[in-house]
């Protein structure tokens, strides 16, 4: 079995927490399906659950090279180095990433409503931008 969630903002990608944060429970009945990899908590999209560990397997083993693309804001305006290093790779605690692919977009039109509202500065541009990854990287720039 399948199952394709659009995951809230400040949702759990898991079925239990013992903090009171709200979790895949509060959304999905339905027994015995598991993520297939994750979003954090202050990420929203789309997120496969299954009851099958060999697809499971299949989709977030990193030996499978699966490239996945999100759509993402970031605060601040990528300059054109920050997006080189990307392309390139960038090394995380855990060790270097595979090159990313990325290229600035305009707004995405067709968002869902967002709750709370994404917090918009005055003072502090924000841009955004699409990413394909072979696995999770963090991006911050200094704004």
């Amino acid at each position: 079995m399948i199952v394709l969630f659009n995951k809230p903002y400040d949702v759990l990608c898991q079925f239990t927490d013992g903090q009171g944060h709200r979790s895949l429970a509060d959304f999905i009945d339905v027994p015995g399906v598991y993520p297939a990899g994750r979003l954090d908590r202050d990420s929203e999209g789309l997120l496969v659950l299954t009851d099958d560990g060999a697809l499971a397997h299949r989709l977030t083993d990193p030996k499978h090279a699966h490239r996945k693309t999100y759509r993402v804001q970031v605060e601040g305006e990528p300059r054109a180095e920050q997006l080189d290093e990307l392309r390139r790779g960038v090394v995380l605690n855990d060790g270097p990433t595979r090159a990313a692919e990325v290229r600035r977009i305009d707004t995405p039109q067709n968002l869902w409503p967002r709750e709370p509202p994404i917090r918009v500065r005055q003072s502090v541009p924000d841009a955004w931008l699409e990413l394909t990854i072979g696995e999770v990287v963090t991006v911050k720039f200094a704004v």
